[in-house]
């Protein structure tokens, strides 16, 4: 495999610090989850369309069943997770969702392990029990504000949930497919199914005000084009398991940015929360057998 033009831990923090803003986005949108998400995917393939036909139509021949399985199944995934996390934004605040919907790792490492076969270290596991008891302790903040709240936290983790699968079956494809036709693929797939979603729910694919489509537009190119594309360039040196954990600091961000743009304060119990989950992260960077296994080094 050859080696990437510059190191994938750069591309990854940028990525995180651009899907930081995304639940700022959809907190200023007013249209329904599944609307919001499906302009979000279409609007990344509209604008990727002329690129890939361009230079990259030719790698459909080369997709195997194996590989158009992967993919169909990793966009079927995507569009879900971003139904589900723009829901539990109705319901609970970007704290507190950010925080749940980016506990990837401890679905990451149940699944590096169990189809790569990554080993996971005791201190590993002390650090997921860590990030659980810090998402506990968020949950709880919320369950004594509404019930409501505590439902959009439920959905958060369903939706980490899910965005760990698509990442994880990207893992695979992406060690064997250009960056720009895996994403162009993924993201059409997952258009597609938001199409049906919006059909069968019901809901409205339009009009809506020029405020609307400005952060449909927002959201297909800072989180989708720049965030999530970033992170698929990434997955072909590097384990799920890294982009899961680097993607643990973007509640940092979203909250900091709630603060001053939505006007969100934090309870004592998402602060305290928060900073658990944060420290559990930081104990499972300290494991230095992770370390070795994850850094970025030339495979061949």
């Amino acid at each position: 495999m050859e080696k990437p033009a510059i190191h994938p831990y750069i591309p990854i923090i940028i990525g995180v610090f651009s899907v930081a803003l995304s639940a700022i986005f959809v907190k200023m949108t007013s249209a329904d989850s599944g609307v919001t998400a499906f302009y979000r995917m279409l609007f990344s393939i509209v604008i990727m369309s002329p690129l890939f036909l361009w230079r990259y139509t030719h790698e459909i021949k080369k997709l195997s069943k194996r590989d158009w399985y992967f993919t169909a199944i990793a966009g079927i995934f995507l569009a879900f997770h971003f139904i589900l996390w723009f829901e539990s934004l109705n319901y609970t605040s970007v704290a507190s969702s950010t925080v749940l919907v980016t506990l990837q790792p401890l679905f990451a490492f149940a699944g590096t392990y169990f189809f790569f076969k990554e080993r996971i270290s005791i201190k590993t596991l002390i650090a997921g029990g860590v990030t659980i008891f810090g998402s506990i302790l968020i949950g709880y903040g919320d369950f004594k504000i509404s019930g409501n709240a505590l439902f959009g936290d439920l959905l958060a983790l369903i939706a980490c949930a899910l965005i760990t699968v698509y990442l994880l079956f990207g893992q695979d494809v992406r060690k064997r497919l250009s960056l720009i036709t895996y994403t162009f693929i993924v993201y059409s797939v997952s258009t597609i199914t938001l199409f049906f979603y919006i059909i069968a729910k019901g809901e409205s694919f339009g009009p809506y005000p020029a405020s609307e489509w400005m952060w449909f537009l927002l959201l297909a190119i800072i989180p989708n084009l720049l965030g999530h594309t970033l992170f698929n360039w990434s997955l072909k040196w590097v384990s799920t398991n890294v982009i899961s954990i680097a993607i643990l600091f973007e509640p940092v961000g979203a909250a900091i940015l709630a603060f001053f743009i939505l006007g969100e304060l934090l309870s004592p119990s998402q602060i305290i929360g928060g900073t658990i989950v944060i420290s559990g992260i930081l104990f499972f960077i300290t494991d230095y057998s992770k370390i070795k296994t994850f850094i970025f080094k030339k495979r061949g």
